[in-house]
Order: structure tokens, then sequence, then C-alpha cells
């Protein structure tokens, strides 16, 4: 994976849109996306970082929800076949798709990569599914955050001195601290309105 980031950033200009196709492919394919959004952090920073790694999360989930709901049907149906999570997941989808997406967007306890493909499987429409999306970004600002600081820490040991002075490392780790929190505070709400919902 070193190799990737590696490449992705000598290519200037072009590693953004490099990082994009990385990600896509890595969603189609299980790949988990949390090393690549911490890479993304500490090739990009934080608010590139975090607009590359969701523009690639949402085009790599909604194409896993394609394959799922018009090319492997039958393959996702006989994975979860039996599963009560996800068996509770469809149910609920049919009475309101948009919020049961984004309530799992912003739950870490539902797998990711499986769920794009399982969500293919029912009647959520393909928009509300997209815009629904946007439940990934707490976790995926976090994520970026925490890559750009280990980026910069990695960078302090290299021949060039680091730029920032000891004021902006201590702001950036209150803003750490603020979006770690920030993220914990809306998964416990997501997971509480899930378990409203019976979908355990």
């Amino acid at each position: 994976m070193l190799e990737i980031f590696h490449w992705i950033e000598n290519l200037g200009y072009w590693g953004g849109l490099a990082f994009l196709f990385v990600y896509i492919v890595a969603t189609i394919a299980f790949i988990p996306g949390s090393v690549l959004t911490l890479g993304g952090g500490a090739i990009f920073g934080v608010l590139w970082g975090s607009i590359y790694v969701f523009i690639g999360a949402t085009l790599g989930a909604i194409a896993a929800f394609l394959i799922g709901r018009y090319f492997a049907r039958d393959w996702i149906g006989k994975k979860i076949e039996g599963n009560q999570k996800f068996m509770a997941i469809d149910q609920a989808v049919a009475q309101s798709g948009f919020k049961i997406v984004l309530l799992t967007r912003l739950s870490p306890i539902f797998p990711f990569s499986l769920l794009n493909y399982v969500f293919g499987l029912t009647n959520v429409g393909l928009k509300d599914y997209a815009i629904a999306s946007i439940g990934m970004l707490p976790a995926t600002v976090m994520y970026v955050y925490i890559g750009s600081l280990a980026g910069d820490l990695a960078r302090i040991g290299s021949d060039t001195p680091p730029l920032d002075p000891p004021l902006q490392w201590t702001m950036r780790i209150v803003g750490l601290v603020a979006t770690i929190a920030v993220t914990i505070y809306v998964t416990r709400l997501a997971n509480k309105a899930i378990a409203e919902l019976n979908i355990k």
C-alpha cells in the first residue's frame, strides 16, 4: 500500500484522480477503506483529503450498489442469506430508505463494503442512496485528520524542517480531539436511532 501512496504522491496534479480511481476499485473489491482514508490525509491534507476520500467512497459505493442490483444479486443474496441484521435492514428500507442508508453510514457497526452491495438488493432508490452517503462525512474527516497529522509527524524527521509553529500544532491537535468527539457523538445518536428501529 505504501508503494501506491508514493506513486500517487509523485503524480502531481494527477494524483487526486489516481487516488479516486484506487479508492473506487478498493471499495468494489471489499478492501477496507480505512488505510486509504488515512493515506489520503497524509498525502493531500485535511481539506483535499476529505474531498477526495468522500468522492471516492461515494462513487465506489454507488458502483457496488449498481453491481449488487443488476449483476450480482444471486451472489450477494447467498452471502447474506439468514443474516438477521441484513433482513432487518431490508424491512426497514421498505419504510424509509433514505433514513436507513443515512443511519447505517453514520454507524460503524455495519460493514461498509458488503452493505453497498446489500442496498442494491433493497428497494431504496439510487438518488436517495447517493445523497445519504453524506453520512460518511464525520468518520471520513476524522480518519483524514488523523492521517494528515501522521503525515506531518513523519515529515518532521525528514531533511525539510517542519513549517508549523507550536501554536499551529496545538490547534491541529485540538481540532482532532473536537473532530473525534463530534464523530463519537454522531455515531451514538445513529446507533440509538438504529436500535429503536430494531436493526441489531
